[in-house]
């Protein structure tokens, strides 16, 4: 249960975080358009509008570059957590062996 809950929150706060993104956008397209006083009203929306959905895809953009650098590295370092497990495990083994050994030496001895 817990798993869907925290699925749930995920998507709640990213939904959010979109939310805040689309305000961003429509506040600094208002602010772009704000100092060209000869656009008519028509003319202001429009330039707005692109404006806005300029800014929202280069932002998708950016997280999915980011989701798809996260899925990479993701992998990586799964890689490099096998192989680091599987050096600990011959070590270990080694060691192990190596103290056998010298038990049996010393038993003979």
């Amino acid at each position: 249960m817990q798993g869907a809950d925290d699925a749930l929150a995920n998507q709640v706060e990213g939904y959010l975080l979109w939310q805040a993104r689309i305000a961003e956008a429509e506040q600094r397209a208002r602010e772009f358009t704000g100092p060209l006083e000869w656009l008519t009203t028509a003319q202001r929306e429009e330039v707005e509008r692109r404006y806005t959905a300029d800014s929202l895809a280069r932002a998708r953009a950016d997280l999915e570059r980011i989701a798809a650098r996260c899925v990479s590295l993701r992998a990586e370092y799964e890689h490099r957590y096998r192989d680091l497990k599987r050096r600990c495990l011959a070590v270990t083994l080694a060691v192990c062996a190596l103290c056998a050994a010298l038990a049996g030496l010393l038993v003979l001895l």
